[in-house]
This record gives C-alpha cells, sequence and structure tokens, in this order.
C-alpha cells in the first residue's frame, strides 16, 4: 500500500459522540398515554457535538514501491487457476495466454470451428444415456407388474 495509518496518532478519546440526541426541549404531550401509546420518547435532533466518523490519518508507507515492471515475464511455465462452478462436471480446455491480439483471434477462430462438432457429439450422448435411462424405467415398470401378478 502506498499509505498506511499513522502509528504515532490515535482517535481522540471525546470523538465518538451520537450523530442524532434526543430534542433536550422536547416536552411529552399532556394528552399521552402511557398504556395506549406506549413510552414516549423526545424526538432526535442533530448532536451539534458529532464531528462524524473519525478516519486514521494516512502517512506515507516507508516499504512501499513501485514497480513498473512486475507483471513482465520472460518465460511462464505454468498457469493455475482456481474455478468455482455451480453444475458439477463441467470441462475447461483451450486456455491461452498471450499478449498478441492476432495469435488470440487465430486461435479462437480454430476453437469456434470446432464448437458445432462438439455440441453434436454432447447431444448424442445426451440421447443415449436417456434412452439407457427410459429402458432402465421399462425394465422396472415389467418387473413391478410381474411382483404385482405374483400377489
Amino acid at each position: 500500500k502506498e499509505y498506511i495509518d499513522d502509528p504515532e496518532d490515535s482517535k481522540p478519546e471525546d470523538w465518538d459522540k451520537p450523530e442524532h440526541i434526543p430534542d433536550p426541549d422536547a416536552k411529552k404531550p399532556e394528552d399521552w398515554d402511557d398504556d395506549m401509546d406506549g413510552e414516549w420518547e423526545p424526538p432526535q435532533i442533530d448532536n451539534p457535538e458529532y464531528k462524524g466518523e473519525w478516519e486514521h490519518p494516512q502517512i506515507d508507507n516507508p516499504d512501499y514501491f513501485s514497480d513498473d515492471a512486475a507483471y513482465v515475464f520472460e518465460s511462464i511455465g505454468a498457469v493455475g487457476l482456481e474455478i468455482w462452478q455451480v453444475k458439477a462436471g463441467t470441462i475447461f480446455g483451450d486456455i491461452l495466454v498471450t499478449n498478441s491480439v492476432d495469435d488470440a483471434k487465430s486461435a479462437a477462430e480454430k476453437v469456434l470451428e470446432r464448437v458445432p462438432d462438439e455440441e453434436a457429439a454432447e447431444n448424442e450422448a445426451a440421447a443415449a444415456a436417456a434412452a439407457e435411462e427410459e429402458e432402465a424405467d421399462e425394465d422396472w415398470e415389467e418387473e413391478a407388474d410381474e411382483d404385482k401378478e405374483e400377489l
């Protein structure tokens, strides 16, 4: 951080005053009935002693330095990604790290060419799984009918 809290400064002890206080000039109405209206509380007014929220004074951080080349690497040997996913089974691939817009566009075109084939394969797999599940349901219904007949 470029700035840090001043270690030699602290919040004054008398700083914490409420923002609003009960109106000292307010009087309980004569027709106020505690049983019917509840306990009377005077209206709130702005506290003239309220100073706002205290902010710790900042000073220059003696350990701070600016490194304009912090992101420059000769070679990146590996990339680590932490991905939180809601739906299990998501597969990630084709991760590209580059500083070349042309290389990125070229790689994107190659990936997008494969999308229709991959979607078709995914649909076929889903259809096969649905057919297998339907067959299993039919087998279960047949067994249930046979059990009923035996009773």
